[in-house]
């Protein structure tokens, strides 16, 4: 064997190794969501369960009102994706086709905001919501987070690879900055524009901690905290309700993995396109 091929096939092996490791934790999340709670308690972990145990999601179902909760995240994920993608293009059309003072360190700005955690400035936004009476309400799981840097990050990129003067020929025309920005900037980076709304929603879809501290009552709960709270919906404590836990987060991710499935030529296809410039 030569050393090209032993290379290569070296490359391969790695790269299998490293692929089965990442997978291994969603593998092991399906088959404990089909085992009995008798084999979970089991000295010795099985990789393959003994008898499929399908009453674990009709359980699931029936401890936790996840219909409310798959509805409430719905509501929740759509109002984020709307409102961070509206003003991200606004924002990222200033960013990359605006000629204002500071403009660059106000983007400066907006990147820096992409690394601080929203645990840090979370309380003076609860305050905020609690005197205007939000809290446990829509309004404080949606406007709180509706711009996204990240999504302006990506759609300035964008657009900054658009020729000026495809604009230029717009305002002649008599287009205005919105007929421009909606009709011209997002239609040519429509990849990208789908890959924000594509992070938006897996973001939104597994957020956890903002609705954890928004919401303190069923009807407003979403399914990441009705998961949290199905492992104490039986006495005994989180081992008891492995099972349930394992089954209920397999019902959350399963529409998130199946985006990112049909998806995932947009997002390769807008971040080549997110250098730095």
């Amino acid at each position: 064997m030569t050393i090209r091929k032993l290379g290569s096939t070296s490359r391969y092996a790695l790269a299998i190794i490293v692929t089965l490791l990442m997978l291994f934790p969603l593998y092991w999340l399906i088959i404990t969501s089909f085992k009995s709670p008798a084999e979970l308690k089991s000295a010795v972990p099985t990789f393959w369960p003994h008898e499929f145990t399908f009453s674990n999601y009709v359980d699931a179902f029936n401890k936790a009102p996840f219909l409310r909760y798959g509805l409430n995240t719905i509501i929740q994920t759509v109002g984020l994706v709307l409102l961070q993608v509206n003003v991200a293009l606004f924002a990222a059309y200033a960013f990359a086709k605006g000629n204002f003072p500071l403009r660059d360190t106000l983007f400066v700005a907006v990147i820096a905001a992409m690394v601080v955690p929203e645990q840090v400035v979370f309380v003076p936004v609860y305050v905020m919501m609690s005197k205007l009476g939000w809290l446990d309400s829509f309004w404080a799981l949606i406007i709180p987070n509706g711009a996204s840097a990240y999504g302006i990050f990506l759609l300035r990129q964008a657009f900054k690879s658009v020729n000026n003067e495809v604009i230029e020929a717009a305002r002649v025309d008599g287009s205005g900055r919105i007929h421009i920005l909606y009709r011209i900037l997002a239609p040519m980076a429509m990849p990208t524009v789908i890959t924000v709304i594509i992070f938006k929603v897996i973001s939104s879809w597994n957020s956890y901690f903002w609705p954890l501290v928004m919401t303190n009552t069923d009807n407003m709960r979403v399914l990441t905290v009705g998961i949290a709270m199905l492992k104490n919906s039986i006495g005994g404590g989180e081992t008891l309700n492995f099972h349930l836990v394992m089954a209920g987060s397999v019902i959350v991710i399963a529409p998130i993995v199946l985006l990112f499935i049909f998806a995932q030529k947009y997002i390769i296809t807008a971040m080549s396109n997110s250098t730095f410039k």
